[in-house]
């Protein structure tokens, strides 16, 4: 008998009856060699926004139901927000045992939680707290404030999850609305130079990693607008997603390379995407993230619209090889938990695609909040379980589910470490799961000495995986009185990841680690050279400037992770690195591509000269140096800039126009307007592009009072194209109602109702009041008054004012029967309801009786 497909068998399921937790797996496909078991479910757990696995295995889910109730409704209960203890404790996959760890009204819509032995970390703007279990009950019985002063509070972007460190540190973020945050008693954070953090000078969304003791904080990347969740490697390497604006398409995935720059707003002006600038990106996504600018960190891959959330790094055995070492990503909005398959590519690294792991594609109340590993290599995810996700809202407040992914027939079985023998501490740190590997190495660094021999040897187990090889060298690197000798070896390691880990390691112990960044910069691996180059950022010893200027010689181009790497490491040091590298250059420094990619990055005057060789070669295309046009926004405005850009323009070529403009437009403007050199160079563009877009963009730029005629002559002409109306729109703006106002009293009928015509499309309120008072007006001609109604239906304030007007009855006759046929084809459903009224009812056709039917057909059986 032939097998009956899932899909069959859950469409035959009635709606109501897809919501039971009965069907719940039903609704869900799993990749080849894994199945889900329903771990647990409501009534036990409604909305989980997060999850933690504890050493034991335990779930603890940090529940969000009272999210948003300016949206979505005050909690009926009238109290905060639960964290909840999940136990298996017979090995089936399903829990047994649910018990509530901490609920208070001051818990309010939390986003994440980390948990260590008897102890959790909540994020929830403004705060993070600390909560205790001091008895052993499994109920929290003190809370301290770690953090607070935080931005986004009932907000997807304010602060999250905690993760541990391979390095023994915590790794946290928040998003775009986290803008700040303090300790516990308002005092300002010092990072690891005791220097107090000055918030004002990163952008956006921000990565930390701070000390066990939730000191020495540092910000490690900025400008993402809103990554739920670090996750960290053993080699510490870090990984992260990242959500767009909803709808735009361009959810991410990044290597989150230490100290740089993600590209979510424009680093000079804090400009958002949609504003246009020179060397536009092709694709739209990579526009959201300003991928072509210089200095912005490459995306790993764009994933589409969804709603990425929690993620982690699998380093299990139980699941199959393929998904061992990836990236795995809950998207609730994408309904799906997926892995994404990553290999080295030059200096950083590439996607081979998206692995589905379980997909809500007959369920699409599937919305995965977060995915953990459990100590025996399972992964559990948590399942906000809801019809909508995004936009603030939520429409189900009773459900929520948390599901084990593992192989089939796999039981839960959690391994026990006695962490007191050192032997089996280093046992445990082997663990996939990270609480159980911070437990485990912070018993290793108290053990000390008597550890060490069994981390050299699980360090020295070169048929080891080498992930486990680098966290015996994390632990060795923190034992006080460390030899070293342990770090040589893994310098001279031939696994590229274990150098990275050195070198990491070594950073974080000593003050001055050049002697040991230089021991690598010759390095065949360009990661490895990556790392050296990132390991020198703010480091202005003469060694560090050697270093950078082998690394250079050492790039060879089109590697956009090497170059990001060393403007990193060059940060605010160009004025003292870019000469020395000239002098180390030749006599053409930008005939390589490496050349060219670092006068495209340097900051620092002394590159105009040569970024301007580089805009002015005609020998290739147009296309190609827009980047260098680019790249002169990212200096401030100065006379060497200025005058570089004016000499571009003199060069002849085919492309002159487009060059001029270009230069124009990243002209200063008021050295433009305020040189007789500038305003004759603009000038001679104008007279030559009038008429043309590129007119209208250098005008919107320049704002030359001299041309207003100019462009009122241009919104006349061409009043029915794109071009007239935005002439139009530019006259209005510049020059302002007072000035079109008299232009209209000047005007014959026809060119009066070409000037109208173009301004419909503004939706200004100087605009609509143009318009209306053209319609209105008994002093204007009937053709003038039925255009201007009629225009009024260009813009929606114009359909509100045309609505405004009928209810008023101050539109009659012909003036009315234009109005409305320029509002006929409203979008927004709300104004075509009011407008409903005003338009003639259809004629409707009289019922036929039966008689009348009868004789027609009769009729036409006689014609047959």
């Amino acid at each position: 008998m032939a097998a009956v497909h899932p899909d069959s068998v859950y469409a035959a399921l009635s709606e109501a009856e897809r919501r039971f937790t009965a069907n719940a797996v039903a609704g869900l496909q799993l990749a080849d060699d894994l199945e889900a078991t329903l771990f647990s479910s409501e009534p036990h757990i409604t909305n989980p926004i997060n999850i933690d696995v504890d050493h034991r295995g335990r779930v603890w889910v940090c529940e969000s139901y009272n999210y948003r109730p300016a949206v979505n409704g005050k909690s009926e209960l009238g109290v905060g927000d639960r964290i909840v203890i999940l136990e298996d404790k017979d090995g089936d996959g399903k829990a047994d045992v649910s018990k509530v760890f901490y609920q208070g009204p001051e818990i309010n819509a939390p986003l994440g939680i980390w948990v260590m032995g008897n102890k959790a970390i909540v994020s929830q703007s403004p705060y993070v707290w600390l909560l205790t279990d001091t008895n052993g009950d499994d109920k929290a019985d003190t809370k301290e404030i770690l953090f607070k002063g935080i931005g986004g509070t009932q907000q997807d972007a304010g602060i999250h999850a905690f993760v541990f460190g391979p390095d023994g540190k915590f790794y946290f973020n928040y998003g775009n609305a986290g803008r700040q945050l303090v300790d516990g008693q308002d005092r300002p954070l010092l990072d690891k130079y005791e220097r107090p953090i000055d918030f004002r000078q990163y952008k956006q969304g921000v990565v930390f990693r701070c000390d066990q003791d939730f000191t020495k904080v540092e910000i490690l990347a900025e400008n993402f607008r809103n990554g739920f969740e670090v996750a960290v490697d053993s080699y510490g390497t870090m990984w992260q997603s990242d959500q767009e604006e909803p709808g735009n398409g361009g959810d991410r995935v990044s290597y989150v390379m230490e100290n740089g720059n993600f590209g979510y707003v424009d680093e000079m002006t804090g400009a958002s995407w949609r504003l246009n600038r020179t060397n536009l990106e092709d694709e739209i996504p990579r526009r959201h993230w300003h991928q072509n600018d210089p200095g912005v960190v490459p995306d790993l891959i764009e994933t589409g619209s969804g709603f990425p959330m929690g993620m982690t790094v699998y380093e299990g055995d139980l699941l199959p090889r393929k998904y061992w070492d990836q990236v795995i990503v809950a998207d609730a909005g994408q309904n799906a938990l997926n892995s994404f398959p990553v290999q080295p590519d030059g200096a950083g690294f590439k996607c081979m695609g998206i692995n589905p792991i379980v997909e809500g594609k007959r369920d699409k109340w599937f919305r995965p909040t977060d995915v953990c590993v459990a100590p025996d290599g399972s992964l559990m995810v948590s399942d906000w379980y809801d019809p909508v996700i995004g936009s603030n809202k939520m429409k189900d407040k009773s459900r929520g589910r948390v599901y084990r992914i593992a192989p089939p027939g796999t039981a839960y079985k959690v391994p026990v470490f006695d962490l007191n023998i050192p032997e089996q501490a280093v046992q445990a740190l082997q663990s996939p799961n990270l609480s159980m590997r911070y437990l485990a190495w912070n018993a290793c660094v108290k053990h000390g000495w008597a550890a060490e021999p069994y981390l050299e040897a699980l360090f020295r187990q070169y048929d080891a995986n080498p992930k486990l090889r680098a966290r015996a060298l994390w632990v060795l690197n923190r034992i006080e009185g460390f030899n070293y000798r342990n770090l040589d070896i893994a310098f001279r390691e031939l696994n590229p990841n274990i150098r990275i880990t050195a070198l990491r390691a070594v950073r974080q112990r000593n003050s001055d680690p050049t002697e040991y960044i230089k021991r690598l910069t010759s390095d065949r691996d360009p990661q490895v050279r990556r790392e050296c180059a990132l390991a020198i950022n703010h480091n202005h010893t003469y060694e560090a400037l050697d270093v950078w200027l082998q690394l250079a010689q050492q790039y060879q181009g089109n590697d956009r992770w090497s170059v990001e790497a060393l403007s990193i490491g060059a940060y605010d040091q160009w004025e003292r690195i870019f000469p020395a590298w000239l002098s180390k250059a030749g006599s053409n420094p930008g005939a390589t591509p490496a050349g060219k990619d670092i006068i495209w990055l340097a900051r620092t005057r002394r590159a105009i000269p040569y970024l301007t060789d580089l805009a002015a070669d005609t020998t290739v295309s147009f296309k190609s140096r827009l980047r260098y046009f680019r790249a002169f926004d990212f200096f401030h405005a100065g006379y060497e800039k200025s005058q570089a850009l004016l000499n571009v323009m003199s060069i002849p070529s085919s492309d002159r126009i487009e060059v001029s403009k270009l230069a124009l437009l990243h002209l200063d403007k008021s050295f433009v307007t305020n040189s007789q050199q500038g305003l004759t160079a603009l000038n001679k563009l104008l007279d030559e592009t009038y008429g043309t877009e590129h007119y209208i963009d250098l005008m919107t730029r320049y704002a030359l009072e001299s041309e207003q005629d100019r462009l009122l002559k241009l919104a006349l002409d061409k009043s029915d194209e794109v071009i007239g109306r935005d002439a139009g729109s530019l006259l209005l703006e510049q020059a302002g109602i007072s000035y079109i106002n008299q232009k209209i009293g000047t005007l014959d009928d026809t060119r009066k109702s070409a000037l109208l015509a173009s301004i419909q499309t503004v939706g200004s309120p100087e605009s609509v009041y143009l318009l209306r008072s053209a319609a209105t007006s008994e002093s204007e001609s009937a053709m003038v008054r039925r255009h201007a109604a009629r225009y009024l239906g260009g813009s929606w304030p114009g359909e509100e004012v045309v609505v405004k007007l009928l209810k008023e009855d101050r539109l009659t006759g012909e003036v009315k029967d234009a109005a409305l046929e320029g509002v006929k084809n409203a979008f927004r459903e709300d104004i075509r309801a009011e407008l409903a009224p005003f338009f003639p009812k259809p004629v409707e056709e009289p019922v036929a009786t039966q008689a009348e039917v009868k004789s027609k057909k009769e009729k036409r059986k006689r014609r047959k």
